[in-house]
């Protein structure tokens, strides 16, 4: 397995991307790295095995990439919560800020079975606000809330404050 350092030389990161100021971090490198990509899926569900996890919410667009992986390595559903629009069954919807505009998720309202334990699962955590309107949407929804899982965190933005109720879980933080 990879340690966190070397994986965080795979991440690319992009300056004043897709805004001035904004840092992107483009994981595409490391997820073209098979050592990479299995070592991230590892860090990211090892503190979720065995705690009864029965549906992972992948947020789009690069949180499906790892929440498809870890939901077959937990042998959980998968339940993707998407941008506005998207699904074609009845959603529940929130809207929400990001660091570089508004936005709305959705998810369908029949998602999840009776007593589902959720994990949440995204690439970067930014200001929280996309992973804030998805923990909304799942307390609307009535479903348990395991834990937060992400890659990474850009830590100056404090959003890993707005989720001190939940387990939370950073591979690079």
């Amino acid at each position: 397995m990879l340690t966190t350092e070397q994986l965080d030389n795979l991440i690319f990161r992009i300056p004043d991307y897709p805004a001035p100021g904004i840092v992107f971090q483009d994981i595409t490198t490391l997820l073209a790295d098979p050592e990479g990509f299995k070592s991230v899926v590892d860090y990211m569900s090892d503190n979720f095995l065995d705690r009864g996890i029965s549906h992972v919410v992948g947020i789009e667009a690069r949180g499906f990439l790892l929440a498809s992986a870890i939901a077959y390595r937990i042998n959980a559903a998968l339940v993707p919560a998407r941008k506005i629009g998207k699904l074609p069954r009845a959603t529940e919807v929130e809207n929400y800020q990001l660091e570089y505009g508004t936005a709305s998720i959705e998810i369908h309202k029949d998602a999840f079975t009776k007593n589902a334990k959720v994990l949440i699962v995204d690439d970067v955590l930014a200001t929280g606000g996309t992973l804030q309107a998805v923990v909304k949407i799942l307390e609307k929804l009535s479903v348990q809330i395991a834990g937060i899982s992400v890659l990474s965190e850009i830590v100056d933005l404090k959003g890993k404050e707005k989720f001190s109720h939940i387990p939370f879980h950073t591979v690079l933080p």
